[in-house]
């Protein structure tokens, strides 16, 4: 399998968990890349996240924060304020650029039964 074909597969994996964060919630791409049993990856879901604004099918990227809930990806969006504009429409309070009360709208991955 090529590198390309690799990357490709953990993409869609990625773009699976993100869509399914509830509305109003967030996660971290270092949750997700634990969820997916690379603690290491973390960066490579950053990549996957910038990657999903090309994609035909909606992703919530504006979900996917940093460890510390900081919108770490909001220059991947088409405006500076667009991923804030987002979270806040669902509820999500963020002030410069800091989510508050981030671990009680702390979204952790997890195989739904």
């Amino acid at each position: 399998m090529s590198e390309k074909a690799d990357k490709n597969d953990f993409f869609e994996l990625v773009f699976a968990v993100v869509a399914q964060i509830p509305e109003g919630k967030v996660t971290s791409y270092g949750a997700i890349a634990n969820f997916l049993k690379d603690k290491r990856a973390a960066r490579m879901v950053g990549w996957a996240m910038n990657a999903s604004h090309k994609q035909k099918r909606a992703i919530p990227a504006h979900r996917v924060v940093n460890q510390q809930g900081l919108l770490t990806g909001k220059m991947h969006f088409e405006t500076p304020t667009a991923m804030q504009e987002r979270l806040q429409a669902e509820g999500v309070v963020v002030i410069n650029d800091q989510i508050q009360n981030f671990e009680n709208v702390f979204w952790q991955p997890k195989i739904e039964a």
